[in-house]
C-alpha cells in the first residue's frame, strides 16, 4: 500500500536514488544514538543524584474525581499503544505471516484498536491536564518539567493518532512496517539506515521525531516510574501497629499482635 502524503526530508533524495543527505543522515542516523545515549545515561544519573526525586509526584490526595476518570483511561490506552508500537516496531512482518498472520489481518487489527487506544490516550490525558491546570493544590505542585513532558507527549500522541487516521482511514493506507520498522531495528543492531525514512510520509516522520525527543526528556520527568518495580514490597518487614488503649478489646490477643512493652 502506499500513500501520496508529503516527506519531510528525503523527498528529492529519494529521487535520486535514495541518498537521504546530511539532513536524513542526521535526523536517521546521528539523534537516534544521541537519545539513547541521554535515555541511558539520564536514568544512571537520576538513580544516582535523585533517589528521592524517583516518583509519581502523586497529586490524589488534591483531587480524586477526575483522577479516577482520567487516570484510567490514559493508561489503558498508552499500554495498549506501547504493545502495539513493540509488536509493529520490533516484530518482523515475515515472523507474523509464519505464524498465519497475513498481512492484511494485522494491518485491519493494528487500525482499529491502535486508533481506539490512541483516542482513549488522547482523551485521558486531555483530562489530566485539564485537572492539574484547573485544580489549585494540584497546580502548585505541578514542576517546569511536568508541563514540558505534558507538551512532548500530547504532542507525539496526537500526532501519532494524525498519522493512522490520515494514512489509514482518510487515505489510501501506508504500511509502516516495510521502511519504519526495519528502520527502527536497523539502529538497534548497529546498521543505521537512513535510506528507509527518505520516502516516509511526513506525519510518521514528524511522530518518530517526537517521540525521539521525549526519550530524551523522559529521565528528568516523572516518566521514570514507569521503569520502577515494586519488587521491595513483597519482601518488606511488617509494619508494627501500637495502640495508646489499655485494653484491646473483648477478645485474645492474636499472635503477632502482642502488646510491646
Amino acid at each position: 500500500m502506499t500513500t501520496d502524503l508529503p516527506v519531510l526530508a528525503g523527498a528529492a533524495a529519494a529521487e535520486s536514488g535514495g541518498d537521504p543527505g546530511v539532513l536524513g543522515t542526521l535526523l536517521w542516523v546521528a539523534l537516534p544514538y544521541v537519545t539513547i545515549a541521554v535515555f541511558v545515561l539520564g536514568h544512571v544519573w537520576r538513580y544516582r543524584y535523585d533517589k528521592f526525586g524517583w516518583t509519581t509526584r502523586s497529586s490524589q490526595l488534591y483531587e480524586r474525581r477526575l483522577l479516577r476518570i482520567g487516570s484510567p483511561l490514559f493508561h489503558f490506552g498508552i499500554l495498549v499503544v506501547a504493545l502495539g508500537h513493540v509488536g509493529g516496531l520490533i516484530i518482523p512482518d515475515r515472523w507474523t505471516e509464519a505464524v498465519g498472520v497475513t498481512e492484511h489481518m494485522y494491518h485491519v487489527v493494528a487500525v482499529v484498536l491502535g486508533t481506539i487506544a490512541g483516542f482513549c490516550t488522547l482523551a485521558g490525558l486531555a483530562i489530566l491536564i485539564y485537572r492539574r491546570r484547573t485544580v489549585g493544590p494540584v497546580f502548585l505542585a505541578t514542576t517546569r518539567n511536568d508541563k514540558m513532558m505534558y507538551v512532548v507527549l500530547a504532542g507525539t500522541i496526537a500526532i501519532g493518532l494524525a498519522a493512522t487516521v490520515a494514512a489509514n482511514i482518510i487515505g489510501d493506507g501506508y504500511n509502516y512496517r516495510e521502511t519504519v520498522s526495519p528502520w527502527f531495528r536497523s539502529v538497534f543492531y548497529l546498521r543505521p539506515d537512513p535510506d528507509l525514512m527518505t520516502g516516509v510520509p511526513v506525519l510518521f516522520q514528524l511522530h518518530a521525531l517526537s517521540a525521539l525527543l521525549l526519550f530524551c526528556i523522559w529521565p528528568f520527568t516523572r516518566l521514570v516510574h514507569m521503569l520502577t518495580a515494586p519488587i521491595g514490597y513483597v519482601t518488606r518487614p511488617y509494619i508494627v501497629y501500637r495502640s495508646r488503649d489499655e485494653h484491646l478489646g473483648m477478645h485474645e490477643t492474636r499472635r503477632g499482635w502482642e502488646r510491646i512493652q
